[in-house]
């Protein structure tokens, strides 16, 4: 990792100069928590003078290759981890992707660390081990004092030094630093981060988020149920490749989709993972 940081002093000179500091983590996680094997993902921390942005590194590629085609594809984020707070602060914007709406969503996530005394070598960095409980589970970060940003991961901050590697104890999720950039304006995600591809961020709030989740669960095909209804059970419905022509095969469909959601119910924040009814 020696040749991703220029020097200490570079980073808080670039801060003048309105420049965005990128660092790419790689996000090893876990769907399914009784699986054994990964998602994989890269997500971005990207840190301007004003305001401190966490998102999948795919949105951002999905944009760029829209802005130079011309063209308007789409890329809906999978982390549940998108999110953008002010510098120093522990006040989160959360974004969201609830079947064809796009919302936005404020937390308070204050994290208190356990700094040890304990410290490794990484290529030519020492990182310090710190720890916290957070979202229901128990955290363990290695930090760089050398990289002067408290900032990390998702919502993790707050301490002294930028967080290398993280992780829960039960390995449900994984980051590393792989790479860091400096860019040389303050980076736009108003198309991608604020707003989904054209849909901007509705506000809400989490009661509101809660109730749009199982409305989703409890009817995830309520937009094509609708059509169906109205077309006097004449209508072709194409679910995930397959053609649906009755209710009866609709309602088949909704079961199996029920299925999944409780599957891959393992977000980040585990205290505030919803209860599904089977």
């Amino acid at each position: 990792m020696k040749s991703i940081f220029a020097l200490s002093a570079l980073f808080c000179l670039a801060f003048v100069q309105s420049q965005t500091h990128r660092f790419i983590y790689e996000l090893q996680y876990k769907m399914d928590s009784t699986e054994t094997g990964y998602e994989k993902l890269n997500m971005l921390l990207d840190i301007s003078p004003k305001e401190v942005k966490f998102y999948g590194q795919n949105l951002a590629v999905t944009d760029s290759i829209n802005t130079k085609f011309g063209t308007n594809n789409s890329h809906t984020d999978m982390s549940g981890q998108v999110v953008k707070r002010k510098i120093n602060t522990f006040d989160n914007e959360n974004y969201i992707a609830i079947k064809e709406g796009y919302y936005s969503f404020k937390t308070t996530d204050k994290i208190s660390w356990v700094i040890s005394d304990e410290t490794k070598k990484v290529e030519n960095y020492t990182l310090q081990k710190a720890s916290t409980h957070f979202g229901g589970r128990t955290w363990t970060a290695w930090f760089c004092k050398d990289i002067p940003f408290n900032e990390g991961p998702y919502k993790f901050r707050g301490l002294p030094g930028l967080i290398f590697e993280l992780s829960d104890s039960t390995k449900n999720f994984i980051y590393h630093l792989v790479k860091s950039q400096k860019l040389p304006d303050i980076y736009s995600t108003d198309n991608f981060v604020e707003s989904n591809f054209g849909n901007k961020a509705v506000p809400i709030n989490e009661k509101q988020k809660n109730k749009l989740i199982m409305d989703f669960y409890n009817d995830p095909f309520a937009f094509e149920r609708n059509n169906f209804n109205k077309s006097n059970n004449n209508l072709k419905i194409n679910i995930n490749g397959k053609e649906i022509h009755t209710v009866d095969e609709l309602n088949t469909q909704t079961k199996n989709m029920q299925e999944v959601i409780r599957k891959y119910n393992n977000p980040i924040e585990a205290d505030k993972a919803v209860h599904y009814k089977k």
